[in-house]
């Protein structure tokens, strides 16, 4: 668990799944992120992947929540998705994030990212690490270049344009 000043980063509970449901199916979220609303089949495999990520690999994501109210918020983490990219960066953590539309414009997502980012810093052997986001996607951009991520290509995944970011490793 990560605590900042406005949020608790937390592992996944089943009991998060109808906050995934509602943060998946709705179009303002996904837009940017395969283009439609996801399956609640697709939501959970979604969920069980979060969880598997930290059972195999020793990271993956976070349930983000509001620590005053404790209200669902979004999900933010590190991924080995294992993409079939170009240019690959296997072996490098891909960060991700995405908070529900009742969270957007208060500057959650780059607390989140940042707490990520610091707690990655702490445990990856990896030099950085990386993440990609749709060209149209400029709240994300933003949030992105905040973090330290610096737009490293322009590729293509599943055939839609892609920004591929990069974040070198903070080093004391």
């Amino acid at each position: 668990m990560l605590e900042t000043e406005r949020l608790v980063l937390r592992a996944h509970r089943v009991s998060d799944f109808a906050d995934s449901l509602d943060l998946w199916r709705n179009p303002e979220v996904t837009r940017f992120i395969g283009g439609r609303p996801y399956t609640q089949e697709e939501i959970w495999a979604r969920l069980v992947r979060y969880v598997g990520h930290w059972v195999l690999l020793g990271y993956g994501y976070w349930a983000v929540t509001d620590k005053a109210t404790g209200r669902f918020i979004g999900e933010v983490g590190f991924a080995d998705f294992k993409r079939d990219i170009e240019p690959s960066f296997e072996g490098m953590p891909e960060i991700g994030w995405v908070l529900a539309p009742h969270a957007h414009g208060k500057g959650y997502a780059t607390e989140a990212v940042r707490a990520a980012i610091a707690w990655g810093d702490d445990h990856f052997e990896a030099a950085g690490t990386v993440c990609i986001i749709a060209p149209e996607n400029q709240p994300s951009i933003r949030v992105a270049e905040k973090c330290g991520y610096r737009e490293f290509l322009h590729t293509t995944y599943k055939d839609n344009p892609t920004i591929m970011f990069m974040r070198g490793r903070a080093t004391a």
